[in-house]
């Protein structure tokens, strides 16, 4: 088995895709995205999905030559081609722009599959196409979306969501809840929690050495000294001081309005909301169609286009591809950057670890 290092010196890095609600725009993106063949010179794609479904879809797509390589297993995933596991061998009743079972079912098969491959060691990053959060519920999915599927499988408690575009990183104190739930949510433990996942990671799967983290208030103009709010005083400014404890450097807490209306977020590494919609409407505001989604925290690598199933485009090929193109890439460079942390850590601790026997 060819190790990480050989596989990134070979471009042979297998990137797992699964295709998400088949009646969505999920295989045209992936279609568009991979239709370049060039993508091929960087990674072995590796789709999770059902050939008779992809080829209705490819049919709908102005892609020129454009085939699949159909495998039985990840293993058989050939360099150079786009590969295809089938998870089921049913036919797949196709309800373009609706939200079916059927689709939920597909939805979940593919996921399953990929995750039990990634666990495995056969595909080194995953990507996932939108999937519709209400009907892929079932008794082994009961998650709010991928992000709390994907760490109950990895055994973490606390994954990190994290929009990425270009230099702009925005990640999400709280996740998918309703609003009317946050400002219970909004605990010094978890500020902290979350900044200790965002510090790791920035190092870990961005390369930044001594990251600069700054920090949304939760009430708006950050609570005006605590006119409109006293959460800044009381939870959020106190976890700040607790990280600049343990090394952390974090600024704020800012309004979020003024903060992206004037740019500001230029000058930090990442930024911390403390719901949703605070971050993620400045995110996909500012990110046009380019956005990616990471999440942080995990053993693995997983990203995902920042946009839904998109049923009103379904079949009309007239989605852009940019966002998954862009998760596919974000995927490839993290598990280098992650592998070269790896590197550097083992080099460090060789360095003391002689340094200190030589004493």
């Amino acid at each position: 088995m060819e190790t990480t290092e050989t596989k990134i010196h070979d471009n042979h890095l297998k990137i797992g895709i699964t295709h998400g609600d088949i009646n969505g725009i999920g295989y045209e993106v992936i279609i568009k995205a991979l239709g370049d063949n060039r993508i091929l010179d960087f990674f072995i794609p590796v789709i999770y999905g059902q050939s008779k479904v992809a080829s209705f879809h490819k049919k709908n797509v102005n892609v020129g030559e454009f085939n699949f390589n159909l495998i039985k297993d990840a293993g058989q995933a050939h360099p150079k081609r786009i590969n295809i596991v089938n998870c089921t061998e049913n036919d797949l009743k196709i309800d373009l722009g609706q939200s079916t079972e059927i689709a939920g079912q597909a939805s979940l098969m593919a996921l399953e599959m990929a995750v039990s491959d990634l666990k495995s060691g056969k595909i080194d990053a995953l990507v996932t196409a939108p999937i519709n959060k209400q009907n892929i519920q079932s008794e082994r999915f009961h998650f709010p979306g991928h992000t709390e599927f994907l760490a109950n499988q990895f055994g973490q408690a606390e994954p990190l969501m994290i929009m990425v575009w270009e230099n702009l990183r925005v990640a999400t104190l709280t996740g998918h809840i309703p609003l009317k739930n946050v400002a219970e949510k909004v605990s010094g433990k978890g500020i902290l929690s979350k900044l200790e996942i965002l510090n790791h990671s920035l190092k870990q799967d961005f390369g930044i050495t001594r990251p600069k983290i700054a920090i949304l208030g939760l009430n708006p103009h950050a609570g005006d000294g605590g006119l409109l709010g006293t959460e800044e005083t009381d939870i959020i400014i106190p976890a700040m001081e607790k990280a600049k404890a343990a090394g952390i450097l974090s600024f704020g807490p800012f309004p979020a309005d003024g903060f992206f209306g004037a740019g500001s977020w230029k000058k930090y590494d990442a930024v911390l909301s403390m719901y949703h919609d605070q971050g993620l409407t400045a995110f996909k505001s500012l990110a046009f169609d380019g956005g990616v989604n990471y999440t942080a925290g995990l053993s693995i690598v997983r990203t995902s286009p920042a946009h839904g199933t998109a049923y009103s485009l379904a079949g009309k090929d007239v989605a852009s591809a940019e966002p998954f193109r862009q998760a596919l890439y974000l995927a490839l460079e993290l598990v280098k950057k992650r592998f070269e942390y790896t590197q550097l850590t083992a080099n460090q601790l060789k360095s003391t670890v002689h340094q200190t026997t030589n004493e």
